[in-house]
This record gives structure tokens, sequence and C-alpha cells, in this order.
């Protein structure tokens, strides 16, 4: 049972990242990469400020432990000195008190000899470790630089994405039906194509009835003039009367009422 809630657990917790992953800002993530390498760095300095500074330390006090053995050493030397100076002078205790301070100073100045020697490795020590510290740094800030920089591409990047990603919804939107209720391009070109197609063609219809009319006119005229040509012929021939019924069919049922009325 523990062993079944173990794996679901971990399945969820993997479903979790990978859903978060798939959702995150990438820009977002790259500056939390920046700001946790940026926290490094600033760590890594800290701790080589703490070796450098334990260095000068260590040169601080044994420059001190030099000065004072140096001191140790003049001040041994005078009393040996006034040591035998009071030997010479036949005063044999203060040569013995000369002789034992001298004695003590010499015992100091071992121990201080001991303490320089410590510290000197000491420092030799630390200043092999502020130099690899020193050289840590420079090379992580060389890293993070190269870091920023890769930043900076990354986001360019980025950003060339989202407005090609912008331009490929775009141009899916002008190519295709985003819903029922809303037409592509395409759609409303080919509509607007059709009216236009049906409005120049009831123009062209338009304009061919009222040059049909235009010419029944002239040729009606036309006629007028001939049948009055005619009519001004039959009058100088004498032949109106004969040539009536044939000029004028429409007129003949009324030349035909006349004598029935006599």
């Amino acid at each position: 049972m523990f062993k079944a809630i173990k794996k679901w657990w971990k399945y969820f917790g993997a479903k979790l990242n990978r859903n978060f992953d798939r959702n995150a800002d990438p820009a977002v993530q790259l500056e939390q990469a920046l700001a946790e390498a940026q926290q490094q760095h600033r760590r890594l300095k800290e701790q080589a400020a703490n070796v450098i500074a334990s260095q000068k330390q260590a040169e601080i006090r044994l420059n001190g432990k030099m000065t004072e053995l140096e001191k140790l050493n003049a001040t041994a030397r005078q009393a040996l000195m006034m040591a035998a100076d009071a030997d010479k002078a036949g005063n044999a205790t203060k040569a013995q008190q000369y002789n034992n301070a001298a004695e003590t100073i010499a015992n100091q100045l071992i121990q201080v000899e001991k303490d320089v020697e410590g510290l000197k490795t000491m420092v030799i020590e630390s200043t092999q470790a502020s130099d690899q510290a020193k050289a840590a740094v420079a090379q992580n800030s060389r890293l993070l630089q190269e870091k920023l920089a890769e930043k900076n591409k990354l986001l360019s990047q980025l950003e060339q994405a989202r407005m090609q990603e912008e331009m490929n919804k775009a141009m899916s939107q002008l190519n295709e039906t985003v819903g029922d209720d809303v037409p592509s391009l395409k759609e409303v070109q080919e509509k607007i194509e059709a009216r236009y197609a049906k409005a120049k063609a009831t123009s062209e219809l338009s304009e061919t009835s009222v040059e049909s009319r235009i010419l029944e006119v002239e040729q009606a005229t036309a006629n007028v003039e001939a049948q009055s040509r005619l009519s001004e012929l039959r009058a100088e021939l004498g032949l109106d009367a004969a040539a009536a019924p044939v000029a004028a069919p429409a007129a003949a049922p009324v030349e035909q009422a006349k004598p029935a009325e006599g």
C-alpha cells in the first residue's frame, strides 16, 4: 500500500512538473536562472573575500611576530653585553641577573621563532588559497558574463519566436474560419467578388436594354420618315387612294366602314 501511494505521489509530482514546464514563461524562467547564477557569484565572492581576509590577517600577524623577534634579539644581545660588562666590573650579582634576563628573553625568542615559522607556513597556504579564490571569482565572473550575453541572445530569439507565432496565427485566421459565426477573410473576399460580379452584370444588362430602346426609337423614326417619303411619292403619282391600304394597313378597317354608313 505504501509503495503504491509513493508511486502515485511521484507520478503526480512528475505530471505537475511537466505541466509547469509547459505553461511557464521562458523569459521568467531565464530571469530566474540568471538570478540564481548571480546569487552564486555573490556567495563565491564572499567566500573568496573571507579567504583573502585570512591571508591578510596571517601576513599582519607574521609581520608583528617578525618585529617582536627582532626586538627580542636586540634585547637578548643587550642583556648579554650588560652581563659581560658587570662581570668585567667584578659585580657577579648583576652579571647573574643580566644572564638570567638574557635566558628568559632567549626562551621567549625561541617561542616567537616557532610562531614565526608557523605563521610563515600559514601565510604561504593562505596565499595559495587566496590566489585560487581570486581565480575562481574571475572564472565565475567570465562565465556569468557569458550567461548574461546568452540571456540577451535567448530573449531575442524568444521575441522572434513569439512574433513568428503571432504571424502564423494571423495568417491562419486569414485563411481559415475562426468559428461558425465568424467568416474567414477568404469567405468575405469571395462574397464581395460575387456581389461585384452580379452588380457588374446587372449594369451591363441595363446598358444593353437602354441601347436596344434607343435603337428601336431610331428605327421607328426612320420608318416614319420612310412612310412620309412614300406618301409624297404616291401623291405625286396620283396613287394615294389606291396605295392607302398598302401604306397604312392599320387604317383599312376605318376606310371600309365609311361606305357602310352612307
